[in-house]
């Protein structure tokens, strides 16, 4: 479902963009690196940080232009991801923020143990005020392993962390009914409420030889965002201040998911996964779930089955009532040994400083309340 339109934006910039509170924003390797002579746009980096390890550093190696063998896109992007990592860090350092980098392979965000292992030190870095710079871990991410394009690593990374919107800069402006310039009549297509095949019948090819991506790419994305109830928006990223461009009214297209991050996120925990088992919890832990609190080891009186961290099990009451489910943040193991126990027992009972919670209540969905 689609509304084309005139290729101009609003005047006034929209509910999404306004109201998100946590954003994800991507840039195009074309956008980074300068074509003519393989050097970082550094003029451009000033306005918005942004990632490109590969087509960095294959131009420092001297690396010829087409498609890279693994191991010398593997060698380019050591070599890049050093030189942006100093590009991001005196970037930010400049506004007062420092900056972080996360590198991923496809594991990350596909293995709940990995996935909240990410998901939780994104969450740490953004409350210290740092900005996480994350890019795809190429030095050894191979073929099997990879996502193959940043456009779905960004949706991936945007699901992972409940992000509101998710900012695709590119070098077009958006989803046109035809590849720009081939026809007359292409028009923008200002929004996009569900990607059905007539959508994806307008999307283009492949990129060139720096952006792996293309428009195909971004409605593979857009299919992540949206079933993670993130808004998704593709725009121009040739501008300086191009977050600011938007917000004016830039030409762009959006992408509207029909639930909330959070929305999404529950209905994923509490009906996608199969649970590995049960924690028994006291009426105490009972009403202190329902009013909002995460799960703790002393509220819990029993484990029982074979779960591994990031695993979903069922949180029952006492008398076999369930009342939700969740991704558990220990082992059955290590679960065992310190249930009835307080937060700051933990260290010395397992050997470890884990976490406060047993399942945190972003982790969980209630069956009621």
């Amino acid at each position: 479902m689609a509304t084309p339109g005139k290729s101009h934006g609003s005047a006034h910039p929209r509910p999404e963009w306004t109201k998100a509170r946590r954003i994800v924003v991507k840039i195009g390797s074309s956008l980074l690196v300068d074509r003519a002579n393989g050097e970082l746009k550094s003029a451009w980096l000033a306005t918005l940080a942004a990632s490109g390890a590969i087509a960095l550093g294959r131009h420092v190696l001297g690396f010829a232009k087409g498609t890279l063998e693994l191991e010398k896109s593997q060698a380019a992007a050591a070599v890049g991801q050093i030189s942006l990592a100093g590009a991001y860090q005196a970037v930010f350092k400049a506004r007062g923020l420092a900056a972080a980098q996360i590198l991923l392979t496809l594991g990350d965000t596909e293995e709940r143990r990995r996935y909240l292992n990410a998901r939780q030190t994104i969450d740490t870095l953004l409350a210290e005020r740092a900005v996480p710079v994350v890019n795809e871990n190429d030095t050894v991410a191979t073929a099997e392993i990879r996502y193959g394009d940043n456009d779905r690593l960004s949706a991936r990374v945007a699901s992972m962390m409940s992000a509101d919107c998710l900012v695709l800069l590119s070098d077009v402006d958006g989803l046109y009914t035809a590849p720009p310039g081939s026809v007359g009549d292409a028009r923008l297509i200002p929004e996009v409420r569900q990607i059905t095949p007539e959508i994806e019948a307008m999307a283009g090819g492949a990129g060139n030889e720096l952006s792996r991506g293309g428009m195909v790419t971004k409605l593979e994305a857009g299919k992540i965002a949206l079933a993670s109830g993130t808004h998704m928006v593709i725009t121009s990223g040739k501008v300086e201040h191009p977050l600011r461009a938007l917000e004016a009214g830039a030409p762009c297209t959006w992408l509207l998911a029909p639930s909330d991050p959070v929305t999404a996120r529950k209905r994923w925990i509490a009906g996608q996964l199969e649970p590995k088992g049960f924690l028994e919890v006291d009426a105490g832990a009972e009403r202190a779930l329902f009013s909002g609190k995460s799960l703790l080891p002393a509220g819990v009186r029993k484990v029982a089955g074979a779960f591994e961290r990031g695993d979903a099990v069922v949180i029952r009451a006492a008398d076999g009532r369930e009342l939700g489910r969740g991704l558990v943040a220990y082992t059955q193991e290590d679960a065992a040994r310190i249930i009835g126990k307080k937060t700051s027992e933990i260290a010395a009972i397992l050997g470890f400083a884990g976490r406060a919670a047993l399942v945190h209540r972003d982790d969980m969905v209630l069956s009621r309340g």
